[in-house]
């Protein structure tokens, strides 16, 4: 297996009767970490940084979801449908416990998965995320078109916008992040279609004007992570996440945004392994 990301192959596994794309680095064997990605994303926007510095103590897995980049099917419209299908694709892999990894929309997705499947899961780690029905996070559509426009005109990355302060220093650290992007540069993943855009976009909507009630079944450990300021899923939303999750610890990177484990890769990954290793 790979010890870096950059070189991880692709791989696909059946799950019921759909291929899900795959890749997985690190040493084989104990509790797998899973990632869960983004809204657009596909394996290649995972930072290297972050998913080399958690293989070089864990095995880790990062998968596109049904219908998501060179994976198959079409991508459900609710959360709840993403996190059957996560499940599903944990389980084809043969394994009976995880530690989930959930980034942004993916935080999400883990969150039902540690609600419906308990057993699965041993611990979570929340980044730039928030509960069903926080605020802002049904306006995600809107932001995303604003910040599209807006990175056209200025010929810039809608993640320079997106992920990152406006500052010198965020805009620096946005600039490292999608370098950082391009290191792989063979067996690239497929983009994701429009069509997976809008289901993702509806499941984030309703995931918006949903309700955090269930939360406090959640008595995995949980890290919570984010920059202080998300504009995509308000950093508000991860106090919330940290006040009701039963137990729960904080981590809130200063001059941050959505990408904030991202731009503090580094301090991130210790705080990450740390806590995976408890």
């Amino acid at each position: 297996m790979s010890t870096r990301f950059e070189n991880a192959a692709n791989k696909s596994v059946d799950v019921n009767g759909t291929y899900f794309v795959y890749r997985e680095i690190g040493k084989a064997g104990g509790i797998p970490v899973v990632f869960l990605h983004h809204l657009t994303a596909v394996l290649d926007d995972w930072d290297p940084r972050v998913v080399d510095g958690l293989a070089a103590k864990r095995h880790v897995i990062a998968f596109d979801n049904r219908g998501v980049g060179g994976s198959g099917g079409s991508t459900p419209k609710t959360v709840e449908e993403m996190a059957a299908d996560a499940t599903a694709f944990i389980e084809a892999l043969g394994f009976n416990k995880v530690d989930l990894l959930g980034f942004s929309l993916g935080g999400f997705v883990s969150q039902v998965i540690a609600q419906k499947h308990h057993a699965l899961v041993r611990k979570i780690i929340l980044a730039g995320t928030g509960p069903a029905g926080g605020e802002g996070i049904a306006n995600v559509g809107a932001v995303l078109q604003d910040a599209l426009g807006k990175a056209a005109a200025a010929n810039k990355n809608p993640k320079q916008l997106l992920f990152f302060t406006q500052t010198s220093e965020g805009q620096a650290a946005a600039d490292d992040f999608l370098r950082r992007l391009k290191e792989r540069t063979g067996d690239l993943d497929t983009p994701v279609s429009n069509e997976t855009v809008q289901a993702q976009l509806a499941a984030i909507q309703a995931w918006g004007q949903g309700d955090s009630a269930r939360l406090g079944t959640v008595h995995h450990p949980v890290l919570v992570a984010n920059g202080d300021h998300d504009v995509m899923v308000p950093s508000v939303n991860s106090f919330v996440l940290a006040r009701k999750l039963p137990n729960s610890q904080l981590s809130i990177f200063p001059d941050a945004g959505h990408g904030g484990i991202f731009q503090y890769h580094t301090a991130f990954v210790q705080q990450a392994l740390a806590f995976l290793q408890q």
